[in-house]
């Protein structure tokens, strides 16, 4: 999953655990692809491998590149047999140009965009396919909206969101600014359960530890996550399980 983040923000062990819904729902994804024997495959933002590994099994030479070498250490023990490196989707290159580019869960993390998108446009054959699902519009809003209220009371001022969620207009033209014929995008929504009963909280420690860790002490964060616990509640806490607020944008591209 990760991309351009520093390797701090990623524990493995919790993405592949209390997390694992983040690669388990992209194996929709992966039918999306529909990969074929024989073709040369990338996995952008592959994390510690599961999806590349599902990808291997339809006999496609697959490449997973992520930018945290701790996720990639995982990967390796994980999958022996599969090619795993190290890279930036803002920067990465490719000796050899791709039959199919796939990325899961990850491009909401980029930033500028456009720079992705261009390496992703250099990563691929004409002709290409280009497959991925991420955060789009309105994506964790009502999570969003909770925390950002209450770390700014708590003293943290300049918050900003580290993701980028585009709706299907803004993320088509980007693409076709680049080089790229987008064949099919959709919003979808999907409610996600997150693990446990302090799904909420593993959630906010997990994806927005860089600022959490801004706060002067473990008592001041720990109250904060049970503010935005108790203000989300109402919304996203369903017969003992919560649920994030997902919105995803999945889409179709080929490289022109």
């Amino acid at each position: 999953m990760a991309s351009a983040q520093t390797d701090t923000l990623w524990n493995p062990q919790l993405y592949q655990g209390s997390h694992s819904f983040v690669w388990k729902l992209g194996a929709s994804v992966v039918e999306l692809l529909a990969p074929q024997a024989g073709e040369r495959i990338l996995d952008l933002g592959c994390g510690t491998g599961q999806l590349t590994a599902e990808i291997a099994k339809s006999g496609a030479d697959v490449l997973g590149i992520d930018n945290s070498e701790k996720m990639l250490a995982e990967a390796r023990r994980n999958h022996p047999g599969i090619r795993f490196q190290q890279g930036d989707a803002r920067t990465f290159a490719v000796d050899e140009p791709f039959d199919a580019l796939f990325s899961n869960a990850v491009l909401h993390w980029v930033k500028p965009p456009e720079q992705a998108v261009g390496r992703i446009h250099a990563a691929l054959k004409p002709g290409g396919r280009f497959v991925a699902e991420f955060g789009g519009r309105g994506n964790t809003e009502l999570m969003q909206e909770a925390f950002r209220r209450l770390v700014r009371e708590a003293g943290i001022s300049n918050f900003e969101t580290p993701w980028f969620f585009p709706g299907i207009g803004e993320y088509a033209s980007l693409l076709e600014a680049h080089g790229f014929e987008v064949l099919n995008a959709a919003l979808v929504d999907r409610p996600t359960a997150l693990d446990g009963e302090h799904g909420l909280r593993n959630w906010f420690e997990m994806f927005l530890s860089n600022t959490l860790d801004q706060l002067s002490s473990l008592e001041l964060r720990s109250r904060l996550l049970e503010d935005v616990e108790a203000e989300l509640r109402p919304r996203l806490y369903q017969n003992g399980t919560w649920y994030a607020d997902y919105r995803r944008l999945r889409l179709v591209a080929r490289r022109q």
